[in-house]
């Protein structure tokens, strides 16, 4: 996606900041399908394996065997998709950044972390892939969590595009970033879940435009949660979080069905 050219001026105030966003952004319904698109999520459906220890009963925690069973990687996507080559150096240099707001500020804690959970209770699991085309990159989590304490941060996160639609950041290196964050549709998978958009638009000390792009998606299924984010500075599609969400949901489910059957 081509950028339209900011001036440094736009990037002052956050109504500024905003009005860049609206004119370098691409909505989700308008972003073209990436070309791995078309290919089957059937493929591993099914992410258990037949010699996985199963939870000795329905309300039974995963062990950390079947937290790493139910992980999406990169065989799922498919390519352009691999396994990590670490982090990218945008995660220090934007996430990394102060807000008044505590809201916002909690929005902007949980996106460097990938916690918005807090601490896991119990076994968890993670995948890291890098897009080789984009050079986004995403990162899975299976945790285990109270349910409840679940349910109130998927709440949270559902009200944060009204308390945190607009506002702006200040990086730990001093640049302003303005902030922009929407929902984000998922499929109506799992017990509860929910997605949003952020987007983060600000200058290098050299000048130059960054614009960065962060999807950040959760579902509880059960007693387990799975955490994704989909993040990068050029194109973040919207259906690989959505395709990635839909099939680590069935396959954590699936796991855990399997293991009710052995009672």
């Amino acid at each position: 996606m081509t950028r339209p050219p900011a001036t440094r001026a736009l990037l002052v105030s956050a109504l500024s900041a905003t009005a860049l966003l609206a004119t370098a952004g691409c909505s989700v319904d308008d972003e073209p399908r990436p070309r791995w698109f078309s290919a089957s999520a059937s493929a591993s459906a099914s992410g258990a394996s037949p010699d996985v220890e199963q939870p000795a009963g329905s309300g039974a925690a995963l062990t950390e065997a079947q937290a790493r069973a139910a992980l999406v990687t990169e065989a799922d996507l498919g390519e352009p998709w691999a396994p990590t080559r670490g982090a990218r150096t945008w995660r220090d240099g934007l996430l990394k950044a102060t807000t008044e707001d505590r809201d916002c500020q909690r929005l902007l804690d949980a996106l460097y972390t990938e916690e918005p959970f807090g601490t896991p209770k119990g076994p968890q699991a993670t995948s890291a892939l890098d897009d080789g085309d984009t050079d986004a990159q995403l990162h899975y989590r299976v945790t285990a969590h109270p349910p409840a304490d679940v349910d109130r941060t998927l709440d949270w996160m559902k009200s944060l595009p009204g308390r945190c639609g607009q506002f702006t950041a200040a990086t730990t290196r001093g640049g302003i970033q303005g902030v922009e964050v929407g929902d984000l549709p998922l499929p109506p998978v799992g017990d509860a879940r929910q997605a949003l958009r952020v987007t983060l638009a600000g200058e290098t000390e050299e000048g130059e435009l960054t614009y960065l792009t962060v999807d950040l998606a959760a579902v509880r299924v059960g007693e387990e949660t799975i955490t994704l984010t989909n993040a990068g500075l050029d194109e973040v599609y919207a259906e690989v979080t959505q395709q990635a969400v839909q099939l680590g949901a069935q396959r954590l489910a699936d796991i855990r069905k399997q293991g009710r059957a052995q009672i």
